[in-house]
């Protein structure tokens, strides 16, 4: 009763003061000092009421599915077959309907796995090393929907790996955002957020949050593009949610970005595509250019001259490729001779293959033409002529040779920007950029790297073959068809054909 008493009193002496003074008028909606508002209260009426109708949703849960198929050895050494289905849950809106089918955008993650896993493309729950046989895309009610009558598929129109986006494409007329395309340039910290998605795919969620950065450039990986910050509370499942931005001009909601990715050592860090890339993948289905690599120069004889020369005056011209460290090796006569060594390199100093690349008669024919190919063991080198290389084997050959030339290129260039006494903002960060590209260059080139152990592996001289030295090859390499080997041969003797590769018993190389 004392509670009601004050109560009562309290409102009593508030009529009073009304009566004398009267209260001030209520505060004007939130001020918006750029293109987007840092208020909830700046949104329209109209448009909080299309946001909680129901029956309008235009995100939906996108079901990723594979199936990867593993080869295995039995005890009898009979080939196994283990097919391994997976999926994932992702999160897509629609934003047009074009020539009878509606266009969704998602995030490129959300759509693609990888053809063959790897340390470099895991799939959770799938081996290393496996090939992917199988892939679907549809829409579900969430996580939990295993009911598959009225699942909704769908197919991609265009993925853009750089951009971390893919518009797919649905035959069923969907809902589509009525929201306009913004401007994410325009974004400013503090302005508003809302996002619209599938948490964990489990159901329809809103979460709000601000910008608390306007600018990020994401080098992630084959990441390429620019970002910026927001602090909603976003989980798996949200990947490719619209992120939506209030309007100071109109009240309505306005697609700035899409949210694709989060520190994973930070709280509630997390990082959006802007908009302003997407147009013309969303308007004209058409994927951004590649990027440049950073760093790197044409294959050209300008190039080979520098990758010589370094080679010549350094007492370690050595380089990493993908998981293993190769070498280049230069000769008086113009040549230069790529190798590539083992693992445990320099415990084990024996290459697993030895290249020549061939100087050419005019700068107008590129950086230098495939010569002779040795494979090699614990016992020495063994040359294998190109009359013994199939159409296959060539052709790998030819993309490993090329790729250690540009991994030389840029290992070299990276090796020559590294700061010293000398050193200013410009020479660091170049040399900061440049190494980050020589680490995206290791990781991708791993499976190649591989393939180059399988096929010395293969190749690799026998028992009953005779075998080179490697100080023959790589010092004073012999002439064609003469070999200076182990086996106590007359020097300049002619040797017979090695056995041909298809007479050993072939191994698949690893990798894709």
């Amino acid at each position: 009763m004392v509670g009601w008493m004050v109560g009562l009193s309290v409102m009593a002496v508030s009529l009073t003061a009304t009566e004398a003074e009267p209260l001030p008028s209520p505060p004007p909606a939130p001020y918006c000092e750029g293109e987007y508002a840092d208020s909830y209260a700046a949104l329209s009426p109209k448009a909080r009421a299309f946001e909680q109708a129901t029956q309008k949703k235009y995100t939906y849960c996108v079901r990723s599915t594979a199936v990867y198929e593993c080869l295995s050895y039995g005890a009898e050494g009979n080939v196994r077959r283990t097919r391994t289905p997976v999926s994932a849950h992702g999160t897509a809106f629609a934003y047009k309907q074009q020539a009878g089918e509606t266009l969704l955008l998602t995030n490129e993650h959300v759509v693609e796995w990888p053809d063959v896993t790897s340390d470099a493309h895991p799939v959770d729950g799938v081996p290393s090393g496996c090939k992917r046989v199988k892939d679907g895309l549809s829409i579900v009610e969430n996580e939990a929907d295993h009911y598959d009558r009225d699942d909704v598929p769908l197919s991609k129109a265009v993925v853009d790996p750089q951009l971390d986006l893919a518009v797919i494409k649905s035959k069923a007329p969907l809902t589509v955002m009525p929201w306009k395309v913004g401007k994410s340039a325009a974004v400013r910290e503090r302005d508003v957020v809302d996002v619209r998605g599938f948490p964990l795919g489990v159901f329809n969620a809103t979460n709000m949050g601000k910008v608390i950065s306007a600018y990020d450039r994401d080098e992630y990986k084959e990441w390429y593009h620019d970002d910026f910050v927001i602090d909603a509370l976003l989980s798996q499942g949200n990947s490719g949610s619209p992120v939506l931005a209030i309007s100071c001009k109109t009240g309505e909601f306005e697609l700035v970005g899409v949210y694709h990715a989060g520190y994973s050592r930070g709280s509630a860090l997390n990082v959006v595509v802007g908009i302003d890339q997407a147009r013309d993948l969303m308007t004209n289905l058409r994927r951004t250019p590649k990027r440049p690599q950073e760093g790197t120069t044409p294959l050209d004889a300008l190039a080979r001259a520098r990758v010589a020369k370094r080679a010549e005056v350094s007492a370690t011209p050595f380089f990493p490729f993908g998981s293993r460290t190769a070498a280049v090796f230069p000769r008086a006569d113009g040549t230069l001779l790529f190798a590539l060594y083992e693992q445990d390199f320099p415990r084990r100093v024996h290459p697993l293959i030895v290249m020549e690349d061939l100087p050419v008669a005019s700068t107008d024919e590129g950086f230098g033409k495939v010569g002779r190919v040795w494979f090699g063991g614990e016992r020495g080198l063994l040359e294998r002529p190109r009359a013994e290389q199939d159409a296959e084997l060539q052709q790998q050959l030819a993309r490993l040779l090329d790729a250690m030339r540009r991994d030389a290129t840029l290992a070299f260039s990276y090796q020559d920007s590294l700061p010293g006494s000398d050193e200013s903002r410009q020479t660091f960060d170049t040399s900061a950029r440049l190494g980050k590209t020589l680490e995206r260059t290791i990781v991708a080139h791993r499976d190649l790297s591989d393939t180059a152990a399988e096929l010395a592996d293969r190749f690799a001289p026998d028992a009953t073959e005779p075998a080179t030295r490697t100080e023959s090859v790589l010092k004073n390499p012999p002439p064609p068809g003469i070999h200076l080997g182990l086996t106590g041969e007359p020097a300049g003797q002619t040797r017979q054909p090695a056995k041909s590769a298809q007479g050993k018993e072939a191994r698949t190389p690893a990798g894709r």
